[in-house]
């Protein structure tokens, strides 16, 4: 089987940013079982950090365009190095889900290594098509909310 550069990725329109939000929201599982997949592609993993905290939620006010802190949220974090590859891994996971954070930081790891491309790009579009249809349902049960009031 020949494996995909990271150039697939891309012209599957999933540029770095993008990847790392599918994973950031992807269900844990899938991500577990991805890092799984790709680990032993990677080589040595020296872990530079796992562990939990409070990070300051930003939020953007639509009236003004402003951005604010809502407040805190608890996170997740794992950074990685790949020494024998000159490369790193970040990932970051609201919650304290901390093997998902290091799931993350694995797959986001061999994209930067263009590793194990193939893997990660079948879990990207199961993930994206899985929240497309979850954000879909959610709108959907919140149109069946919207009350409509006359005004005098």
């Amino acid at each position: 089987m020949t494996e995909k550069p990271v150039r697939d990725l891309i012209a599957g329109g999933f540029d770095h940013r993008r990847a790392l939000e599918i994973l950031a929201s992807a269900r844990p599982a899938a991500i577990k079982a991805c890092a799984e997949k790709v680990l032993d592609g990677l080589g040595e993993v020296a872990v530079l950090a796992n562990r939990t905290g409070l990070a300051m939620l930003p939020y953007e006010d639509t009236v003004r365009g402003t951005t604010f802190h809502l407040g805190e949220v608890l996170v997740a974090e794992a950074h990685i190095q790949v020494p024998g590859r000159d490369v790193e891994g970040y990932g970051a996971v609201v919650g304290r889900d901390l093997e998902h954070a290091m799931g993350m930081a694995v797959i986001d790891a061999a994209i930067a290594a263009d590793q194990s491309i193939s893997p990660i790009l079948e879990l990207l579009i199961a993930e994206s098509a899985h929240q497309q249809r979850t954000d879909r349902e959610r709108l959907r049960k919140v149109e069946a909310t919207r009350v409509e009031m006359e005004t005098f």
